[in-house]
Order: structure tokens, then sequence, then C-alpha cells
């Protein structure tokens, strides 16, 4: 899509008007708001993860159980595209809009951080952080500074400095329950929203893509920036097709300058 095009600045000024009028603006994020990052998503043709290998043969927690050294062969380049990666002006969008007040919440699936990283505060990771990792053996919880840059240089799977045991990153696998607390905030935060924004999830994941029924369900408007189709687009009230890092700087900007 071009966003100078007058199409294109008269739908960006709809989305502006609708998070300026709303009391609760969610945001509901994936993979695309971060390939422009350089972090690769799961699933697009050719380049996505998924299309290289078997999820449940890399990234469940059976495999962590019985071969965490695969997981962790695995997730080493992935894990190094994260720590050197950077916020893009997606999510350097929505942070403003979270620091004027025009943002609630946002929900994001992605394990990497990015929306902290970009100032965002109040965001709900329900796949989980690659910022902490937790005992296998005596479950405490550390904090993934240092212990990730060392495995991210040499490929040293990382241990527990109390009883020894393999940390996990507290990232969600397959087989593995979402992070409870987490997500009850998430639904809860659709349920009371006016204004839904949904950026860069092709809305394939379940549980997290039943979020914006909820939304809907409460009669809320929904927004979608996305470069492919989503199964609720047929109940999107806006549609903006394009890289969420070119189309959201302009909706922000346009809900921005009336302040």
């Amino acid at each position: 899509m071009t966003i100078s095009s007058p199409e294109t600045i008269q739908i960006t000024q709809r989305v502006a008007s609708l998070i300026k009028a709303a009391r609760h603006t969610v945001v509901l994020t994936g993979a695309g708001i971060s390939t422009p990052s350089g972090i690769p998503d799961f699933r697009s043709p050719g380049i996505g993860l998924w299309t290289r290998y078997m999820p449940m043969e890399v990234a469940s927690l059976s495999t962590f159980r019985h071969n965490p050294e695969l997981f962790f062969k695995w997730m080493h380049p992935l894990a190094t595209r994260m720590l050197s990666a950077v916020p893009n002006a997606a999510h350097i969008a929505l942070a403003k809009l979270e620091d004027a007040g025009y943002v609630s919440t946002i929900i994001t699936q992605n394990i990497d951080g990015l929306h902290t990283r970009a100032g965002a505060k109040n965001v709900l990771e329900v796949h989980g952080t690659l910022n902490t990792l937790t005992c296998i053996g005596c479950y405490r919880q550390f904090s993934s500074l240092g212990i990730v840059e060392e495995y991210v240089k040499n490929g040293t799977i990382p241990h527990c400095l109390i009883c020894g045991a393999i940390l996990k990153p507290d990232v969600i696998l397959y087989e593995e329950q979402l992070p409870i607390k987490t997500w009850l905030k998430a639904e809860e935060a659709c349920k009371v929203c006016d204004v839904m924004l949904v950026a860069g999830t092709s809305l394939e994941v379940m549980p997290s893509a039943k979020l914006p029924v909820l939304a809907l369900e409460r009669d809320a408007h929904l927004i979608i920036v996305n470069n492919s189709e989503t199964y609720v687009d047929v109940r999107a009230e806006i549609i903006l097709r394009g890289d969420v890092a070119d189309i959201l700087p302009h909706v922000a900007d346009a809900v921005l300058s009336g302040q």
C-alpha cells in the first residue's frame, strides 16, 4: 500500500479518530511487528521458521525434557537475533501512544522484549519472554542478563548457579500452558476495550487468536494492520494492508498531532 495516497491518509485519520475517542484501546501484536527488526517470523513461505523445522521436534516441552541440546541448538540463531535486535518504528509508535494515554494495554505473542525496550510499560507477553529463565531442578528464576549473552557467544547451555540443573528460558513451548495470570489479564483487557488494534499477526495460533473475538463480543471497533489476511477480516471495521513499521508511525502521528 502507498502510505501517502489520499485513500490511505483518509483511512489513517479514521483509525486515529477511533483511538482518540476510545476509553480503552488494546493492541495485539505478533511476529510481523518484529520482522523489520530482523527477527524471522514463523510462517512466511520460504523464510518462516516452521517452513524449515518441525515445531514439535525442536520447540516442544517433550524435546526440552528429553533432548535439551537439540532445543538449545535450534534456539541459538533465534536468540542471537533477538539479543542484537532493536525496536523498530512500529514498537516506538505504540510506546508513544501508550505514554500519551491512548493505548492502555499491549498484548504480544512475541518473546523478544522489544515492546518493553521501546518504552512501553503495560505489556502482556502471553507466549512468555526470553528475559528470564527458570531452573528445572529448584525452580528458581533468574534474569537472562549475562546468561543469554554467554549462550549466544559460546553456545553454552545455561545451568542453575544454585543446584546445577538446566535453566529453561521462560518462553512457552508446544505442549506447555500459557502463563495463566498474564493470560487472564489479556482476556480481561479485551473484554473491556472499545478499540482493538491487531498488528503484525496472522491470528493462526490459538488461544491468542481468539482475543479479537472477545473484543468484538463487547462491540469494540476492530482495526487490523497486517500484510496478509486473517480470519477476522470479515468483522474488522478497518483493514490496513502493509508493513506495520510503515503504517503505525503514521497512525501515531495522526493521533498525537491533535494534542
